[in-house]
């Protein structure tokens, strides 16, 4: 029997967060241990946050240092474009590469996309939430974008880690009602 399509992106988003869940167990440098996973908090799934995007790749960008909450620097490029629709609103958002983890073969196609918006401090972590993509993701100029498997930095979870902070320009003046939510237990 197949599953309607409503149905489908509601178990692809229900499988997405049982991975990211068991994720933290397998992570020695994780901020969370079993007993934790229950304050981990999602918005609804909503396929309306499910967009397909315009990329648009950024010509010879230069590195530059995207400060992190723990107040070192981490050297990124600036990899491309994301142009999309949300709530009929025109958005964007860049599309970064971390220089270290380009040098890594496991993650040569490692993408990241920091954001805030105006759920930020509000429902969902103030530090903003990330997304991460790969470059064979994008086809043809486009990528489906979903904000449904938005996730919150290690640093909502606990201090010592070097979360980068979004930069001005990732900045969405909608709210994001998807994803991760704050976590439910203070530190």
């Amino acid at each position: 029997m197949l599953l309607a399509k409503g149905q489908s992106f509601q178990v692809e988003i229900e499988n997405h967060r049982a991975h990211y869940k068991e994720e933290f167990l397998k992570d020695s440098h994780s901020p969370l241990k079993e007993a934790d996973l229950t304050y981990l908090r999602f918005f609804d799934p909503d396929s309306a946050y499910k967009v397909v995007a315009n990329f648009v790749k950024a010509p010879k960008s230069e590195p530059f240092s995207m400060p992190t909450y723990s107040g070192i620097q981490k050297e990124y490029v600036k990899y491309g474009e994301l142009h999309f629709r949300i709530n009929s609103q025109d958005l964007s958002l860049s599309v970064y590469q971390s220089l270290s983890l380009r040098q890594q073969p496991m993650y040569r196609d490692y993408l990241f996309i920091p954001f805030k918006d105006a759920t930020s401090a509000h429902e969902t972590y103030g530090g903003g939430r990330y997304m991460d993509i790969r470059m064979g993701d994008i086809k043809e100029g486009d990528y489906t974008l979903d904000f449904n498997k938005a996730y919150n930095p290690y640093c909502a979870y606990s201090d010592g880690y070097n979360c980068p902070i979004p930069p001005k320009e990732n900045s969405l003046l909608i709210k994001v009602m998807a994803g991760e939510k704050n976590f439910a237990k203070t530190h």
